[in-house]
């Protein structure tokens, strides 16, 4: 009589590993996503059991709205870190690219890559996490994928995450779209990510804990949209080569240079120690939950008090304003009075940190 699926040894989610038949897309496969990631992600779409996720199309469209989506591989190392895991980071990083159109995130993807030998027990923790983050942002994980490679070919374990969101009619948010004399605006403290990563991968102890500001910025972007719906030109989130970096990519985007006040940029006491202990620079280092908005200057008051009043922008501040420049410079006036170019990040700062 052959063995049905149903008697099956429940997975040991506690001391066992994955191996190869967990890969082969049989019964041991077919186990894995059940008992593990159905368990986790549970919603209708994905208990249809197909090979795809069909969804009924969002209301915006029909009234001049645009779909919006955006994929991410993540590889962070290591994968539990102050403040975060791979699990949580890779529903933010994707909800956080999608929400920088301006749009309201709707479903996610995910893909797995895990290695052979990897601990059950680390991958449910992985998985859980990605689970509480996609419930508490309200966006559900609708399909996905898993492979397995050999051990020694995949160092633990890699995920890339889709997301599809819909921009309202009306809302148009680019990276090239920032004018001489616009402000720009940061929602909180610099480099706390990249901080929390690297203490945890180098075993660095602080007198104060350093942890990650990974989170999800849909619904602050919402805030500031209904704050100043026709005002905001650019959003972004300054993640591999912080701020410094994606202040360079659009300004070549946009054509046009930038003026930064060092002293109005927040970044916390201890990070800042941190970083000139280490020999970095805090406008080079990633962050997870913070983003730059780039706004007509007549709004910017009106948009950085909707920020402040939203608990993932309490610490929001004007940093800067956009100038015109054929060299496409970002520049900034130190706080001893002298001026520097905040060139683009060359080389990796910290490597596998989102």
């Amino acid at each position: 009589m052959p063995v049905r699926p149903d008697y099956i040894r429940p997975l040991d989610l506690k001391h066992g590993r994955i191996d190869m038949s967990h890969g082969a897309g049989g019964r041991a496969a077919a186990q894995l996503i059940d008992e593990l990631f159905l368990k986790a992600f549970d919603n209708p779409w994905l208990r249809q059991g197909n090979d795809q996720a069909a969804f009924d199309a969002p209301p915006e469209l029909a009234q001049g709205g645009r779909l919006v989506m955006a994929t991410d591989g993540h590889v962070v190392s290591p994968l539990f870190f102050p403040g975060g895991d791979l699990g949580c980071l890779c529903v933010h990083g994707t909800v956080n690219d999608v929400a920088m159109a301006g749009a309201r995130p709707l479903y996610l993807a995910a893909s797995f890559i895990i290695e052979e030998g990897f601990p059950l027990s680390e991958l449910k923790a992985l998985v859980e996490s990605m689970a509480a983050a996609s419930r508490e942002a309200g966006v559900p994980i609708v399909t996905g994928d898993t492979k397995v490679v050999e051990q020694g070919k995949g160092d633990g374990v890699f995920i890339t995450t889709t997301g599809v969101g819909v921009v309202p009619a009306g809302v148009r948010i680019d990276g090239a779209a920032a004018k001489p004399g616009d402000a720009i605006l940061v929602s909180g403290t610099l480099g706390e990510h990249g901080v929390a990563v690297l203490s945890k991968r180098e075993s660095l102890t602080f007198e104060t804990e350093i942890v990650s500001d990974t989170a999800a910025l849909h619904t602050l972007v919402a805030a500031m949209l209904q704050a100043v719906p026709q005002g905001l030109h650019v959003l972004r989130d300054p993640t591999r080569g912080g701020l410094a970096t994606t202040l360079n990519e659009i300004a070549r985007q946009s054509g046009v240079g930038m003026d930064l006040d060092e002293a109005a940029i927040p970044v916390l006491p201890q990070v800042e120690a941190a970083c000139e202990l280490l020999g970095l620079d805090p406008l080079y280092v990633a962050n997870e939950g913070k983003l730059v908005a780039i706004c007509v200057p007549e709004q910017a008051d009106a948009l950085l008090a909707a920020m402040r009043a939203h608990p993932l922008g309490a610490g929001a501040a004007r940093i800067g304003t956009v100038t015109e420049d054929p060299h496409h410079f970002v520049q900034m006036r130190t706080r001893f009075g002298g001026r520097r170019v905040v060139d683009w990040l060359t080389g990796e700062q910290l490597p596998r940190i989102c």
